[in-house]
């Protein structure tokens, strides 16, 4: 029986452990490639023992150092977050298979230990019951993408991430002026601690100051409107493996923030509802008119980002339990979703040699495996039925419509159509129309074989979600159940304690 204390250490000792790993390695790049995948399946193991142990309701909790709640710092981990943490570890996997063969990006030995400092910065913000701890595990995913963005050192990477990490050096600052606020406020930093004493601070205007910092300083990682431009004036700069677990996994923690916080230290008001709603819309409005604009491929998915981002949200706005489990099932969802359509992009990258979709075609004759491989992820974004993306839109329509927040419902279907459409331009001009020119040489020793393996792994998973909802669908309403009565979450974690022997 592994205690909990391990249970929740091992999903940060082992990106840590492939960090270090992948370090020695990095003279030798075929054997870093593979210790790198082998981390990644030890990553996966110890987040399917995680959820082994919370998907019955148990809620495990440590503190370290010897300190007791609050004043230790606290690893904690309900559904939700043992859901995230087995997501990030799935695409820990799935993003090193992918890279096996890719060319150019093996040739950069340092893309194996940022790219688990990354996912080690990533699971460290799932798993922290600590609001500064946050801030520091938010400050070593920064560092790790910037690197992994301009690894290669080129003019247009390093532009891209000049915009990336300027806006989120002044979030994450205005996210430390929060934090010492709240700390002012409350004497406190942990979350489960904040949660019992922000309700008895009887200045209610410092609590709504303190909750639209703290929105602000989450929207700008979420990619929220209006603070998203950074991101599609620098993914499209990054290398396919670099691109696909960034748009799988750099949003979704500015929106675990956001459904944490929000369910957790800060009540959600009517006229924060309000403003949550709005800034939903926009977003999702936002998102999606960018990508119907663009012929690019990368800034396309890139803007489709935003505007998925936007039906996460609207849980958090209208507070229920069945409008969380639809924020929480589209997380999911779209992480998948978004990975995959990245990765296939890349492959259509080496298959035609451009993104542009007006320079490629038909490739419907010349990959139809991966035809086939893109209409799922692309019809699972638009939301078509049977596939996980339906149901996850369907769990974000009907508490809208429930609530009487019918311009959220609306604004969602609107989107779904207009998601069609891009993803229709993509199918027409990459897949279904004559090619201009002639695809480029591809030399012998070139296999996509990894590559297809890890794509046909994200679309499988798209369609279990989607033949078989119940399972998925029933777990996120029993994780939206723990986040609305939070009381289970407060008690693991102040009545924990760890003490080494």
């Amino acid at each position: 029986m592994i205690s909990s204390h391990a249970l929740l250490t091992l999903p940060i000792l082992v990106p840590l452990s492939g960090l270090a790993l992948t370090t020695l390695l990095w003279r030798m790049p075929r054997l870093q490639r593979i210790a790198s995948l082998v981390v990644s399946g030890m990553f996966l193991y110890s987040a399917i023992a995680l959820i082994n142990v919370t998907i019955d309701g148990t809620i495990p909790a440590t503190q370290f150092g010897s300190w007791k709640a609050p004043f230790g710092i606290s690893f904690v981990a309900d559904n939700l977050t043992s859901a995230m943490v087995l997501i990030t570890a799935i695409m820990s996997v799935v993003v090193a298979l992918y890279h096996l063969t890719e060319s150019k990006e093996n040739s950069q030995p340092m893309f194996h230990p940022l790219y688990h400092g990354l996912l080690l910065g990533v699971t460290g913000a799932f798993m922290t019951g600590d609001i500064f701890n946050m801030y520091v595990w938010f400050e070593i995913m920064l560092i790790a993408s910037f690197g992994l963005l301009v690894i290669e050192g080129t003019k247009e990477q390093l532009d891209a991430g000049v915009k990336y990490v300027m806006l989120n050096l002044v979030m994450t600052t205005v996210f430390l002026v929060a934090v010492a606020f709240l700390y002012g406020a409350t004497g406190t930093l942990n979350m489960a601690d904040l949660a019992n004493r922000v309700p008895t601070i009887e200045n209610t205007g410092l609590v709504s100051a303190l909750a639209l910092l703290f929105l602000l300083a989450f929207a700008s990682k979420a990619a929220l409107f209006p603070l998203f431009f950074w991101l599609p004036a620098s993914y499209h700069a990054a290398s396919t493996p670099i691109l696909a677990i960034f748009a799988a996994l750099l949003t979704k923690v500015g929106v675990y923030a956001i459904v944490r916080c929000f369910t957790l230290i800060f009540p959600v008001t009517e006229s924060l509802a309000i403003i949550i709603g709005i800034i939903a819309v926009l977003t999702m409005v936002t998102g999606v008119l960018g990508a119907a604009s663009h012929f690019d491929i990368r800034k396309i998915l890139s803007f489709h980002i935003i505007s998925q981002v936007g039906y996460m949200l609207v849980g958090v706005a209208i507070s229920t339990p069945l409008a969380l489990a639809g924020s929480v099932l589209y997380i999911v969802h779209h992480i998948v979703v978004k990975a995959n359509l990245f990765l296939i992009g890349g492959v259509i990258r080496r298959k035609t040699g451009s993104y542009q979709l007006k320079e490629i075609g038909g490739l419907h004759r010349t990959a139809p495996f991966l035809a086939i491989m893109f209409c799922i992820p692309a019809l699972s974004l638009a939301g078509f039925p049977p596939l996980s993306g339906f149901w996850a839109k369907y769990l974000v329509v009907k508490p809208s419509l429930d609530a009487g927040t019918w311009y959220l419902a609306a604004t969602a279907l609107i989107v779904g159509v207009l998601t069609l459409y891009s993803m229709l331009k993509i199918w027409n001009e990459a897949f279904w129309k004559t090619p201009k020119l002639p695809p480029p040489a591809q030399a012998p020793c070139v296999s996509f074989t990894a590559q297809y393996i890890a794509i046909a792994i994200l679309s499988t998973i798209t369609l279990c979600i989607g033949l078989n909802p119940e399972p998925f669908v029933t777990f996120s309403i029993e994780a939206a159940n723990q986040l609305t009565n939070n009381s289970s979450y407060i008690n693991a974690v102040l009545e924990s304690s760890y003490a080494p022997h």
